[in-house]
């Protein structure tokens, strides 16, 4: 059964053409009770943004202005993640702890430096998510005086892959109001963790 296929007509690339990116449209305003679906980022609508350790932090930052992001992943080249930077990595005492401890420049601190390790990270389960409301979120980023959280998807075996996640600035947007999540220590132990973070 032979059919005859046509030739489909070119034209060449205008100049300024521009690409689709994904994008998640997120609702505007959301309330404490309205699904936490609504203020998670997710990572199979839109892109994670990443960077490698040994990039040094002035590329993560311009990386982060540049995609209009406060967050990156640190992924080795097989895109396993390492950890993550924020952008209060970057303006934290950290680099500065760096160039102090290593004796070297400040354009030399790298993202390794100052990343919070895998091993520190926690995530939510999507699974865990399924009934969570906005309120649920913001109490567990205070709780855990956390920035952003992290949710993984669970595969048959229990590996995990990053889904998504959630931002205390995303949240305040979409709420409307500024969400603290600083934890306020209450014993001297606790401000000690606090100020060696």
């Amino acid at each position: 059964m032979s059919r005859n296929y046509s030739v489909i007509p070119t034209s060449p690339l205008q100049k300024g053409a521009t690409f689709n990116k994904p994008r998640q449209m997120l609702p505007e305003q959301v309330s404490l009770d309205d699904t936490a679906a609504n203020v998670m980022t997710d990572f199979t609508i839109v892109t994670a943004y990443t960077i490698f350790p040994l990039e040094t932090i002035e590329a993560a930052r311009a990386k982060m202005i540049h995609r209009g992001v406060r967050m990156l992943l640190v992924v080795d080249d097989q895109n396993h993640i390492l950890g993550l930077i924020t952008s209060s990595d970057l303006t934290s005492e950290k680099p500065m702890q760096v160039v102090q401890t290593q004796g070297i420049r400040h354009s030399d601190v790298m993202v390794k430096d100052i990343m919070t390790p895998r091993e520190k990270l926690e995530v939510l389960c999507m699974e865990d998510l399924q009934k969570a409301r906005v309120g649920d979120i913001v109490t567990t980023l205070k709780t855990h005086g956390r920035q952003h959280a992290l949710v993984v998807d669970r595969s048959a075996d229990r590996s995990q892959v990053l889904r998504g996640m959630f931002s205390v600035s995303q949240i305040s947007r979409q709420l409307g109001a500024h969400v603290e999540t600083a934890g306020v220590a209450s014993t001297f132990a606790e401000l000690g963790a606090e100020l060696g973070r």
